[in-house]
């Protein structure tokens, strides 16, 4: 891969860039992992079942009526929506997926930050595990779904999105705008289904445009909103944190010298104190810079939002 202008898409390890940042990294182990598994459980039974079956009737999307070969009847579970977004159906399978998840997908992270690229991922999944459960039935027939190109997607329309410009390299040779190479994907997808044969074959074509789709909704709903997930997984965090609600004991604040007010926080640090400031500009400063390369600048804290630029405005 190349990178010129930055019209060239070619993830960096340097200036803050991460190859592998953290949910990409546990997505891709934990997929690896399940497949594993699964190729162990083809060649077990247990009371005469099959493993793989099992596996397919609990943790698969069955369908939300018919029944298997063997006349036994679909086992739609609420968590199949989450569960069969783990499972493969072969090496090529599992290798591709992965591959675009990575290539696309860390940008996304890196750009975002973790925990909201995990609720976007897993968002794309779900809603491409629906358009699978309802909208299948009424085109052709139906069966178990199994892998995570729906909320890959869902990725890769949000990679379009942010970087409509960036080349991509087909086969490393020949270069492609990311906006016309996935809206082309999307466009097969699309003909596949009305052609008739987005059912007939194993691969759920349904499920990619519902990744698809839900990955634009998403984005463009952020790019009004601004979601903050850090605030949201706080709050949460701090419903069951909170001394109040925990049992522990509630510690007053620390009362001062009548007149100088009340220290509601001990760790609280004067930023803007010559001493304390001129420590954040070695040590703290870059801990904070490696933080944002990490997690993206959203999941800073206030404290090292104000550090920062405080430091900013001494440089």
């Amino acid at each position: 891969m190349g990178y010129q202008d930055r019209n060239y898409y070619r993830p960096s390890g340097f200036g803050g860039f991460t190859f592998f940042p953290p949910i990409i990294k546990n997505l891709l182990i934990i997929n690896v992992v399940v497949f594993f598994l699964q190729i162990i459980l083809e060649n077990i039974q247990f009371g005469g079942v099959p493993g793989w079956f099992i596996i397919n009737k609990y943790f698969a999307l069955n369908p939300l009526s018919g029944e298997y070969k063997q006349g036994i009847p679909y086992n739609f579970q609420i968590w199949q929506l989450i569960t069969y977004q783990f499972m493969h159906g072969g090496f090529a399978h599992i290798f591709f997926n992965m591959f675009m998840l990575w290539m696309f997908g860390m940008e996304i992270e890196n750009l975002w930050g973790s925990k909201k690229f995990l609720v976007f991922y897993l968002t794309g999944g779900v809603v491409a595990g629906i358009f699978q459960l309802f909208v299948a039935p009424l085109v052709g027939g139906v069966g178990p779904t199994i892998g995570a190109s729906g909320a890959v997607f869902a990725v890769m329309i949000a990679f379009a999105m942010f970087f409509p410009d960036r080349y991509i390299f087909i086969y490393f040779l020949l270069p492609v705008k990311a906006k016309y190479l996935i809206a082309f994907l999307v466009i097969l997808e699309y003909l596949f289904v009305s052609g008739g044969t987005g059912t007939d074959s194993n691969v759920a074509h349904l499920a990619h445009l519902g990744g698809a789709a839900a990955g634009f909704v998403f984005v463009m709903l952020d790019r009004k909103y601004n979601f903050d997930f850090d605030r949201i997984f706080n709050s949460i965090k701090a419903l069951f944190t909170s001394s109040t609600s925990s049992g522990a004991p509630f510690r007053k604040p620390h009362r001062t010298k009548k007149g100088e007010g009340n220290v509601m926080e001990a760790e609280f640090y004067d930023i803007n104190d010559k001493k304390n400031a001129e420590e954040f500009d070695h040590e703290e400063i870059d801990r904070i810079l490696d933080k944002i390369s990490k997690s993206g600048y959203q999941n800073l804290t206030e404290r090292e939002k104000k550090i920062l630029f405080e430091a900013s405005k001494k440089g």
